[in-house]
């Protein structure tokens, strides 16, 4: 009996780059042997994708060497984040504020 093949999507977004990698997987493949197969990490030699959180068409998965891939899913591999979205909205607002009461 032939193995049945998905087709999915790996992609990854550097400062510089981004990447999209379409593969054909057995059917029953992991988040995480998706990106050993995509070959990502050959072309990001600097980045720990060990360490970069995973998601599905934006949702974060748990552990993506549990999660298993439908056909058609877009596996994303997120770069770490410089500085906290929250704290940066919170430092912009104090600033403007302090802007405010100088005039």
């Amino acid at each position: 009996m032939p193995e049945v093949l998905i087709e999915i999507e790996v992609v990854y977004a550097a400062v510089d780059r981004q990447v999209l990698i379409s593969l054909e997987l057995p059917s029953g493949s992991t988040a995480g042997q998706a990106i050993q197969a995509s070959g990502i990490q050959q072309q990001f030699p600097a980045v720990d994708f060990a360490q970069c959180a995973v998601g599905i068409f934006g949702k974060v998965i748990g552990n993506p060497q549990q999660r298993v891939l439908e056909a058609g899913d877009r596996v994303e591999v997120y770069r770490p984040l410089l500085a906290d979205p929250k704290e940066i909205r919170r430092l912009r607002a104090a600033k403007a504020a302090k802007a405010r009461t100088e005039e």
